[in-house]
């Protein structure tokens, strides 16, 4: 079964041009979409049988991007705010 990738575009439609937009002009942000979109293609490989990671640790990636996903989101509803 394929599964797919999650980008945060995707994830957060509303705020597909402060993405774009925090990418290129904030540093901190770009850091933390860059890990981001690393982890959600570990997980994706490794859900798709590309990689093998044991449970514990695609547990852990899957921690880490929430964790992310919710750093990034509360840095657009921020500058969507200002």
């Amino acid at each position: 079964m394929q599964v797919d990738h999650h980008p945060l575009s995707s994830e957060f439609p509303e705020y597909k041009q402060a993405i774009h937009e925090l990418k290129t002009g904030n540093a901190h942000f770009a850091k933390l979409f860059n890990e981001y979109d690393e982890t959600d293609k570990a997980i994706n490989r490794a859900e798709n049988g590309a990689e093998h990671l044991g449970d514990a640790a695609l547990e852990g990636l899957k921690k880490i991007r929430v964790s992310l996903k919710d750093q990034l989101f509360q840095i657009l509803q921020t500058s969507a705010a200002a």
